[in-house]
């Protein structure tokens, strides 16, 4: 009986351009870049990218569908990616936020993909709950791999899969198959109840919906801008835009906001705003704090107001889903921002902020001060913010989030 031969390791050589960016350290190599391969990949594997001297350049997970053909692991001196590899890798990403965060603040992220070394694949955590999302199908062969090591290393109570929407028919192929929102750790029959868990930010208490919520259920790299709308937000009427379920809200009136008001289309967004607020109501500033929602959408909303804030937060959904649409969603954020100039009060904050990776930073602040400039008023800047610590941004396509603080002088 014959017994066939382990495949030849994936090997990959690659154009002039991509090896330059390889060794700079960006983690992508996109599929036209690719210039010959000894044989055809399978998603998941590792591939090894060697230079135009045919010595060691690289080593990444191989995606034989996707764009980005390979997510690189690592690059320069040639290493072994084996178990012990892997699991010093996972302790690198959390000693980073060791020193960030005590048991006032339960909700973080542990890793970051690419800007962790963990290319296509976020953890975060929500108190006794950690939640594991892929962005590439080249992660699904090594799901229970993953599992395994992320239960020995980090303790928890429950272990849920989030899928981006591009590879959950992938996910369903699998064997066994895996969808989006699937509880993998506790294994349980009946399932675990699927309401929202609740953790600590800041002292504050929210609910995330790590089962069917927006990203992992909660937008955890906004912590310190809602810091700093608390500390801004003494005396003032707030309104929060696009307001999801309500973190800057509560942040502002522990801060001593007179009121607030969330504006959001969705009905279901809204009810958690008014649980989040009601999870905090032992903060006296909390409980006399006056909270408003409204349900609409935001860009007509603003354009038709008339009532006057004097702390208004714009922080919309990405307006720019690929590189094609950036100038519209410049043009975008002009517009909405000129209606939150307008409805500021005398002395009052704007908050404008941008989750748009294909609209540059420098882009989106002077459509911002475009706005401003046509408003008529004078304005100063106070601030600008960025990526919070647990969310690094490595390279340039991850540097998606930036804020920008305005008031009315």
């Amino acid at each position: 009986m014959s017994v066939s031969a382990a495949p030849a390791r994936l090997r990959l050589r690659i154009t002039a351009a991509a090896e330059t960016a390889v060794r700079s350290g960006h983690p992508w190599v996109y599929s036209d870049s690719v210039l010959e391969a000894n044989r055809p990949g399978r998603t998941g594997e590792l591939a090894v990218v060697y230079d135009h001297n045919d010595s060691f350049l690289a080593v990444g997970l191989f995606d034989s569908e996707s764009p980005l053909r390979v997510r690189i692991l690592h690059a320069g001196k040639p290493q072994t990616i084996d178990a012990a590899w892997w699991r010093a890798r996972l302790q690198q990403a959390l000693a980073r936020r060791a020193p960030l965060f005590d048991e006032q603040t339960t909700g973080y992220r542990l890793i970051h993909g690419e800007s962790d070394s963990w290319p296509g694949l976020v953890l975060d955590r929500y108190d006794t709950t950690l939640v594991l999302k892929l962005y590439s199908a080249a992660w699904l062969p090594r799901l229970e791999a993953v599992q395994t090591l992320l239960q020995e290393i980090i303790p928890c109570e429950r272990l849920v899969l989030r899928l981006s929407r591009n590879i959950q028919a992938d996910a369903a192929r699998q064997s066994p198959p895996r969808r989006d929102g699937e509880i993998l750790f506790p294994l349980r029959t009946p399932p675990l109840a699927e309401g929202p868990v609740v953790f600590a930010e800041s002292g504050l208490r929210f609910e995330a919906d790590v089962l069917h919520g927006q990203k992992t259920g909660f937008f955890l790299d906004q912590r310190e801008n809602r810091r700093e709308v608390e500390r801004l937000a003494a005396g003032r009427r707030m309104l929060n835009a696009f307001s999801f379920s309500g973190g800057f809200s509560v942040y502002a009136a522990r801060g001593g906001a007179v009121s607030v008001t969330d504006l959001d289309i969705s009905p279901h967004a809204l009810e958690s705003a008014r649980r989040n607020f009601a999870l905090n109501q032992h903060f006296a500033a909390v409980g006399a704090c006056r909270h408003e929602t409204v349900q609409a959408n935001a860009f007509d909303w603003l354009e038709q107001a008339t009532v006057k804030f004097g702390l208004i937060v714009l922080d919309p959904p990405s307006l720019a889903k690929r590189a094609a649409e950036r100038e519209g969603a410049v043009y975008a954020y002009e517009k909405l921002n000129g209606h939150g100039l307008r409805l500021l009060a005398r002395e009052g904050i704007l908050v404008a902020g941008s989750c748009s990776a294909h609209v540059p930073e420098a882009e989106f602040f002077e459509a911002v001060r475009r706005a401003a400039r046509k408003s008529g008023r004078r304005f100063v800047e106070l601030k600008s913010t960025s990526h919070p610590p647990d969310h690094p941004a490595g390279f340039k396509e991850a540097g998606y989030l930036k804020m920008l603080y305005l008031q009315v002088s």
